[in-house]
């Protein structure tokens, strides 16, 4: 990842306190940002938000193709996001670069399982936007996918996937993906494996680059100092960069557990790692702020909930214990998880599924529910106070779809929800029977 070069920097960020108190004050007076939304001609859906506060100007794109969308080549979209930097064009990796570093912009690539992001960062006076414009263009038009490159990079990822092989969190969390969704795409290791790595070829990446990083099926988000014919323009420029394509097709739906599973994984550490959950909600999903709120009461709170107070503060079982829900495309996982020592593994599993069951039974407090909703209210202005962090909620709404007035109404859904809706949606989307049950450490778990 690219940084800005020092004196740029610190002079593009010289009013930035004003600016973080003013974003503040905005978001805590309920003025999410306004976001003006449309689509290029060559289809490519576009979500902008002007920010002239500071001379600087955020362009992210987001394909729909991550590691749900490898398939049979496992790595794949992993590998084609990491080699777009490797050559453009006339230009190498050095003279990319070079390029880059010259203007003081940050460019950087990213591949999750629902996605693969593009993304630049440039002040936004006209001479030097335009040449990390017109940089990333080249590599949106004509990476060059070099050999040599592809070899460096797949050795990289093998020598991560030998490191994600002595870390216990990173065994239980593949092992709990695999548990949980089976065959569905979700199921696909983000790195793929050392075999799928060693079967991927040049053509292969081309492949899938020209299949899911085409116009119609990206959102580009752009937030800065521009106006809106600015900003049309830059959009216009990027989606003409590449072909128009077609959007991915929808992934499965991910099918409910029929029954408990468990599984163990001897691994030498002091500590087991234990993961336990199943098939959460979707972006957009009705009961998304019940289980959101809900799940602040039951684990995603830190210290102060639920499973905290019953695993940490009243038996020392575990230094950190926690549930949340990770919303996908399709119904991403909910999960809760500790680590403890080996001899307490029996009884902090069977605590944390106890406190899970009395939840989904009688829900939260009145009182717990109240705190909750000061707590994420409160904490809003937090999500808003940089371009960065409004950059990635553009990103979010745009490629899940999510409506327009989604940050602007975020605390009055908050605030609108119940004892009543928590306890009714948790009983609904949470079945205490079929939860999957990783635990990796040493010895019995007993």
């Amino acid at each position: 990842m690219k940084r800005f070069p020092a004196g740029l920097y610190a002079t593009a960020t010289a009013f930035l306190p004003l600016v973080l108190v003013l974003n503040l004050y905005c978001a805590a007076a309920g003025a999410a940002p306004a976001i003006q939304h449309w689509e290029t001609a060559h289809g490519a859906r576009v979500y902008f938000v002007p920010a002239p506060e500071l001379p600087i100007v955020d362009v992210e794109l987001v394909f729909d193709g991550g590691s749900a969308r490898d398939g049979a080549k496992g790595g794949i979209s992993q590998l084609t996001n990491t080699l777009l930097d490797d050559g453009a064009g006339d230009l190498d990796a050095d003279e990319l670069a070079e390029r880059f570093e010259d203007i003081g912009a940050q460019f950087s690539t990213d591949a999750q399982r629902d996605m693969a992001t593009v993304s630049l960062r440039s002040l936004s006076d006209e001479a030097t936007l335009k040449t990390a414009l017109d940089t990333l263009v080249v590599v949106l038009k004509s990476p060059t996918f070099p050999e040599d490159g592809l070899n460096r990079e797949r050795n990289r990822m093998l020598t991560a996937l030998r490191g994600e092989q002595q870390s216990p969190e990173a065994i239980a969390e593949k092992a709990f993906f695999k548990a949980v969704y089976g065959d569905h795409p979700y199921a696909n290791e983000v790195l793929g494996t050392p075999e799928s790595l060693a079967t991927l070829t040049r053509a292969d990446v081309v492949s899938f680059y020209r299949r899911y990083y085409v116009a119609r099926n990206a959102v580009i988000a752009i937030v800065g100092d521009l106006d809106r014919a600015r900003a049309e323009s830059t959009a216009d420029r990027l989606a003409a960069a590449l072909d128009t394509g077609a959007r991915a097709p929808t992934l499965p739906p991910v099918p409910r557990l029929e029954s408990a599973k468990t599984v163990h994984i001897d691994h030498p550490s002091t500590q087991t790692h234990v993961l336990i959950g199943q098939p959460g909600m979707k972006r957009g999903d009705p009961d998304y702020f019940a289980l959101y709120v809900g799940n602040h009461v039951l684990g995603g709170s830190g210290l102060v909930s639920r499973i905290s107070d019953e695993i940490r503060e009243k038996r020392g079982l575990a230094y950190s214990a926690y549930s949340y829900f990770f919303p996908m495309h399709v119904a991403g996982p909910f999960m809760m998880g500790l680590q403890t020592r080996t001899e307490k593994t029996s009884e902090a599993i069977a605590l944390l599924q106890k406190t899970l069951r009395k939840y989904i039974d009688e829900g939260p407090t009145a009182e717990e529910l109240k705190a909750s909703k000061q707590n994420i209210t409160g904490g809003f202005p937090l999500r808003l106070d940089s371009n960065a962090k409004i950059i990635g909620n553009l990103a979010v709404i745009g490629f899940y779809g999510l409506p327009l007035d989604y940050l602007d109404t975020f605390n009055r859904h908050v605030e609108a929800v119940s004892v009543k809706d928590i306890r009714d949606a948790f009983r609904r989307r949470i079945d205490p029977d079929d939860l999957v049950t990783v635990t990796v450490g040493s010895g019995t778990t007993n």
